[in-house]
């Protein structure tokens, strides 16, 4: 099979073009003048840049790849394309012309996986190898396949300030950071993934710029709109005046990672940030395109982060099934329930689900959403989330740790450190083997020691500023209200923060890593085998609470049903009848005549047969 060769078409940027010519195009409807600034090996060349309608700029001249350019702002500011397919010296410098088209794809072939398969798993690239590059994560490839992922999910990649960030601080969101490696780099981890059936998704953020390196205001200020406010400022004008080329520009943005990467899908961030009082607005707009677009050929799916429950993202056509938007959401309510009955904790977000958390987990597993429209206590009683037992199981991502649920602590700890490890291997069972796509967090799967804090690289000023704000977030907790407390939270810009992060591989072959790692590999290869054949047929599921222990049970369309049985309590629970049909998992739980008898942390699953 010959190569394939991918590039996505946009009206902005650098778009090189036959022979050594690069059309060069700007949205800057403030400037009055804008000049295109060359630089190559051989020469620098400024050239003006003609007006067109709507505030555009352009130039079509010689820039081969691997030219740098930028755009002179009225006789001024030097600034970078925020279009850049790679800007190798950071985000104030300038962008490099990209072609898309002389990377040769090797796996034609690949179609994606339907969304049923799907194990997800959660990674920063600079701190999941020692390396913190593209390349080097190809290498780990091997060992997530053979633990039964089946789709990796990056954190943003799109250019950042500095050398270290979690990525949602960046401010070119065409350019993968140089930090990680050039734009073919990225396209051989996709390339390589593919080669082993890994999807993968890529986490992209559309509700704000970053605070450092973003010139918009300078030459585009309709990109913004001071009508709505977020916690970034300003939000992204997508329902002002002008908001058409706004629209635009993120729309290619989903469109470009899917098509000239080849990615398997999207993670959206946060879309409850996102002011959009549009109809459609930029989130269906997006589903759309991606569905009418790549998703006509092949498996693209759609994640989103929604803190506000809304299922309507979730629909289903009635005929075929198929998302009408978005393919699933990260489920904070599962994660929560989960959370407190694991560790106990009940501050925050979590009192919200500490009230009754075995009920608030069996609503979760059978429907989705916890609050579905019910008074949030945490959120001085408003109502939160939209109906959701209509959906699929599939429609919801589950996970028992996230970077925001680990690094969003003072001190980064992950699950394995606050829970005992009997209701920790138990929430794993239950995250494995219930039908909702499950999520593991990079190093979860072998109970990693390291942690996951808050790190970033910005500039003098701001990184004191984000240091003291860091510490001051946490004042209101009581295990902080003291400064000395305080002072021993890492600071976000110390390059040991970050290196602290990093994963210690070589954990996997000692205890207790090594058994974790095999559960892991365990539950999943029961998911594969058992669990997932049948997704696409489950119909219905319930909950009862027996003695302190929840049995949970699902139906499918042939009349089998998929039982989950598990006690958090440290008290032992016998469930008077046990669930039906062969276990096919079983830990801390015994028959004993009729009866179920589970220890603290025991967990049953069986599959009933019809």
């Amino acid at each position: 099979m010959s190569p394939l060769r991918t590039r996505h078409v946009m009206p902005f940027g650098a778009e090189a073009r036959p022979g050594q010519a690069t059309r060069f195009r700007l949205w800057a409807p403030a400037a009055a003048r804008v000049d295109l600034v060359l630089a190559s090996d051989a020469a620098r060349a400024e050239l003006p840049m003609a007006p067109i309608d709507g505030g555009w700029y352009e130039c079509v001249t010689e820039g081969p790849a691997g030219t740098r350019y930028g755009y002179r702002i009225d006789g001024g500011i030097i600034v970078p394309d925020p279009a850049s397919r790679a800007n190798p010296e950071d985000v104030h410098a300038a962008s490099q012309v990209v072609d898309p088209q002389a990377f040769e794809w090797q796996d034609a072939q690949w179609r994606g996986r339907p969304w049923e398969q799907a194990v997800l798993y959660e990674l920063h690239l600079g701190t999941f190898t020692p390396q913190g590059t593209f390349a080097a994560a190809i290498e780990r490839l091997d060992d997530l396949a053979a633990l039964g992922v089946t789709a990796l999910e990056l954190m943003p990649v799109a250019d950042f300030p500095g050398r270290r960030n979690w990525g949602y601080d960046g401010v070119l969101p065409f350019a993968p950071d140089a930090s990680y490696g050039a734009p073919d780099d990225f396209k051989r981890l996709v390339e390589a993934a593919h080669a082993r059936g890994l999807m993968v998704l890529l986490d992209v953020v559309y509700n704000h710029f970053g605070p450092e390196g973003n010139y918009l205001h300078l030459y585009a200020p309709q990109f913004f709109n001071a009508a709505h406010h977020t916690p970034w400022g300003a939000a992204i004008n997508f329902d002002g005046p002008d908001n058409r080329t706004v629209r635009d520009f993120f729309v290619h943005n989903a469109l470009y990672w899917v098509e000239e990467f080849r990615l398997d899908g999207l993670r959206l961030d946060a879309v409850h940030a996102i002011r959009d009082a549009s109809d459609p607005d930029i989130v269906v707009e997006i589903g759309r395109a991606l569905a009418e677009g790549p998703g006509r050929t092949r498996e693209v799916h759609l994640v989103l982060e929604n803190d506000a429950n809304q299922a309507r993202y979730l629909a289903r056509a009635a005929q075929s099934g198929r998302p009408l938007c978005a393919t699933a959401q990260w489920n904070d309510d599962a994660h929560h329930a989960l959370h407190v009955l694991a560790t106990g904790e009940a501050d925050g977000y979590y009192a919200d689900y500490a009230d009754a958390p075995l009920a608030r987990l069996g609503r979760a597993l059978v429907e989705g959403f916890v609050y579905q429209g019910e008074p949030s206590p945490f959120r001085g009683g408003a109502p939160r989330g939209e109906p959701s037992a209509h959906l699929p199981a599939a429609a919801f991502v589950n996970f028992l740790q996230t970077h925001d649920q680990v690094g969003n602590r003072a001190f980064g700890e992950r699950v394995a450190a606050l829970a005992p490890e009997p209701r920790a291997r138990a929430a794993l069972a239950c995250l494995a083997l219930s039908p909702q796509v499950p999520m593991l967090f990079m190093g979860e799967e072998f109970a990693a020691s390291t942690p996951f804090l808050f790190f970033c690289d910005f500039g003098p000023e701001l990184a004191e500023a984000v240091s003291r704000g860091r510490r001051e977030e946490f004042a209101q907790f009581a295990a902080f209200h003291d400064p000395a407390a305080r002072a021993r939270i890492p600071d976000p810009n110390d390059a040991a923060t970050f290196e602290a992060s990093r994963l210690r591989w070589e954990e996997r072959e000692r205890a207790p890593h090594r058994g974790q790692l095999e559960l892991t590999a365990r539950l999943l290869a029961l998911r594969h085998a058992h669990l997932v054949p049948r997704l696409a047929s489950l119909t219905s599921g319930t909950f009862v609470i027996v003695n302190g222990a929840l049995h949970a049970e699902w139906a499918f369309a042939d009349g089998a049903r998929w039982h989950v049985a598990v006690n958090f309590s440290p008290d032992p629970a016998v469930m008077p009848v046990a669930p039906r049909g062969a276990p096919l998992y079983a830990e801390g739980a015994t028959a004993v005549g009729e009866a179920l008898h589970l220890a603290h942390g025991g967990v049953q699953v069986s599959l009933e047969q019809p």
